[in-house]
């Protein structure tokens, strides 16, 4: 397996577990802390040490983990690589690493919980706290404590698999670390069982649906891929999160992250979660590329990692289902060339961002999610964007969602939510859909007074029959009533199959097809034919000088997302081979 660019593919610790919906853990930081701080203070003054692991390694008593070779059968204290990475980070123990080191993990199939090697501190009782120690924070950023895997040093190659067993809280643990990097590794767990799934459900042949959580053995699940709080200045690189039984990520109170080629697919319950469950509000500059959100909400099938439409669950039914959630945060969030489909809630909820904040999306797809596509809160820059709201996806594929959680919240493609006085562009995008509205925009905070702006331009709207409504059309856009003045303005767009025929603004197409490849939902491709009205009708100024497969764009550029004549996917649903494939494997 390879991932490149070319490829989007504590001391102690409570050992009772808190009640469903508590925090994982709210002791032991501090005396985890002290810990990690007195090894920095012995280590900050030598020279930054690399650590191997392997699966024919040794315990950390028979290797120093200083050489990558194996264990040569007999000894103690001998030159070789160690077994597991909880020979590194013991759970319930202080690192045998140190803050600027880095721990390098060979390919291989890696169990992380409780009866691992290096676990003998666990407990079956209290297995669920048997996890990794957190990650010591480097010592700044030219000094990063590095988890790394794979066979080269240059690229992504034969990642290690680190599986979660008997219910540990998350695989990976970065409560408190920072100036860290974790690269070319593949996170997941060997069972397709979701987390509290709704037990009413069709069963799973040859296994229940609903993770046993009450009597060990539990069996080959973890809640959680990564967890990560006040963590500042950290890089997520290469990474596949997928399968676990609740989340991908859970994540808060994060300082100027980078997030780059990263996959969160077919989680039980949610991709990326940003809600600690308590204050969780980041900071800083929040920077996502390449990054594909996917069927969570559902589980998957192991052996064979296939998504399980069947199983898939949403809010009804006592699920979530968003890609990416927020609770309320800050932060300055930057989205490119980044995929969101078939999620079981929204695709990109941004919408509880609080001020100061701002989000950037550029070359962003986002469909087939069962909720709203993306959802934005404050200024935001949204450019080559395709979003096509076929929000009722799930609906005849799984009997676990209810009505309300096919095209939840109206469905619309996209949301949008300033704050006061702020201004928001929408340049050359398109938009589709068979929600209430392709497009909603109201008021963050209700401190809207009117100064407000949400401008559309070189943009192209094909609307479609709302799936709640099915005699009438979906509409253009809503404005919420309580907004003092409706802040939205068009110019240079196209309008095609929407209700009452709309035609706001100025240089408008209106009421002509725009003549896509494809326009229906299930199928849909925004590339534009030859005779397409949309093909040079915008105007140059303030355009983006490529397209959303970052293809030259004409002098005069078409309207929407996609110039003509570039190469897009031969549909969602077979994938294809562009950039958006953003597989693991």
């Amino acid at each position: 397996m390879e991932l490149d660019g070319s490829v989007i593919h504590l001391l102690t610790r409570r050992r009772t577990e808190p009640a469903k919906g508590a925090g994982p853990r709210a002791s032991g930081r501090l005396a985890a802390s002290l810990a990690s701080g007195a090894l920095l203070l012995v280590c900050t003054a030598s020279r930054a040490a690399t650590y191997y692991v392997r699966t024919d390694g040794g315990s950390a008593a028979q290797c120093t983990g200083s050489i990558d070779a194996p264990y040569p059968g007999s000894g103690s204290s001998q030159p070789c690589a160690w077994n597991h990475p909880f020979q590194a980070l013991p759970p319930l123990g202080v690192p045998r690493i140190a803050g600027g080191d880095t721990l390098w993990i060979r390919s291989g199939a890696y169990r992380m919980g409780y009866g691992a090697p290096g676990a003998e501190a666990c407990e079956a009782a209290g297995s669920f706290d048997c996890t990794m120690a957190p990650v010591p924070s480097g010592t700044g950023p030219a000094a990063r404590t590095r988890i790394r895997g794979g066979s080269s040093a240059s690229r992504c190659i034969d990642p290690p698999e680190l599986w979660g067993a008997e219910r540990p809280w998350w695989v990976v643990d970065l409560d408190g670390s920072d100036h860290v990097e974790l690269s070319c590794l593949e996170i997941t767990d060997h069972s397709q069982c979701i987390e509290f799934h709704n037990a009413a459900g069709p069963p799973c042949p040859g296994c229940a649906v609903p993770c046993e959580r009450d009597t060990p053995p539990y069996g080959d699940w973890a809640s959680l891929g990564l967890y990560a709080e006040d963590a500042e200045d950290v890089r997520l690189v290469d990474l596949s999160i997928h399968g676990l039984a609740a989340g991908g990520v859970r994540a808060g109170r994060l300082t100027d992250w980078t997030v780059e080629r990263v996959r969160i697919v077919a989680n039980g319950s949610v991709g990326w979660d940003g809600d600690l469950g308590g204050p969780s509000s980041s900071s800083g500059d929040l920077v996502f590329r390449h990054f594909e959100v996917a069927w969570n909400g559902c589980a998957e099938t192991w052996p064979g990692e296939q998504v399980r439409l069947d199983t898939c669950w949403a809010q009804e039914a006592g699920g979530y289902g968003d890609g990416v959630g927020l609770a309320d945060s800050q932060g300055d969030w930057l989205f490119e060339d980044s995929w969101f489909h078939h999620n079981t809630s929204d695709g990109l909820d941004l919408l509880y961002l609080v001020a100061p904040s701002s989000v950037t999306l550029r070359r962003v797809l986002a469909h087939g999610n069962a909720g709203n596509q993306l959802k934005v809160a404050g200024p935001a820059t949204i450019v080559n964007t395709l979003a096509v709201g076929d929000c009722a996806y799930f609906d005849g594929r799984t009997s676990l969602m209810g009505g309300g959680d096919h095209c939840r919240a109206f469905g619309a493609a996209l949301a949008l939510a300033p704050f006061q006085g702020d201004a928001t562009t929408v340049v050359n995008s398109t938009f589709a859909g068979q929600g209430d509205c392709l497009v909603e925009v109201g008021c963050r905070d209700g401190s809207c007074d009117g100064s407000e702006t949400v401008a559309f331009t070189n943009d192209l709207f094909a609307g479609d029959v709302d799936w709640r409504q099915p005699w009438e059309l979906a509409c253009l856009y809503w404005p919420d009533p309580n907004l003092p003045v409706d802040p939205t303005s068009f110019d240079e767009n196209l309008f095609w199959r929407l209700k009452d025929d709309p035609c706001p603004g100025t240089a408008t197409v209106c009421g002509q097809d725009p003549r896509l490849a494809d326009d229906d939902l299930a199928s849909f491709d925004a590339n534009l034919l030859a005779e397409s009205p949309a093909r040079d009708a915008g105007t140059a100024t303030g355009a983006p000088a490529d397209d959303l497969w970052g293809r030259p764009r004409s002098g005069a550029p078409d309207l929407g997302a996609i110039e003509y004549g570039t190469c897009f996917l031969d549909g969602f649903e077979t994938g294809g081979t562009s950039r958006w494939s953003n597989t693991a494997s």
